[in-house]
């Protein structure tokens, strides 16, 4: 449990990291959009806001994980505390 604990919150670090570069991405790409008015741009300005919005979704899955498991973690402590 611990082990997993573990992996999952580096998980989430990194995937903190990533989200901010992509969300910065995203965002620069969308002023491209606005200032070139290009269809091209435009494109570009989706597929960045596509890839930020799927690492925001790995993030929110991650979080949830590692909530589930902190969760079972005090639980099984909980019944180890009680059980003696």
């Amino acid at each position: 449990m611990s082990d997993r604990l573990k992996a999952v919150s580096r998980d989430v670090a990194v995937a903190e990291e990533q989200l901010a570069h992509l969300a910065e991405e995203a965002d620069e790409a969308r002023l491209r959009a606005l200032v070139s008015e290009t269809p091209v741009a435009e494109q570009e300005h989706h597929e960045a806001e596509r890839h930020a919005d799927a690492m925001r979704r790995h993030h929110a899955d991650l979080l949830a994980e590692l909530r589930q498991l902190e969760t079972t973690q005090d639980d099984l402590l909980d019944r180890l505390v009680a059980a003696t």
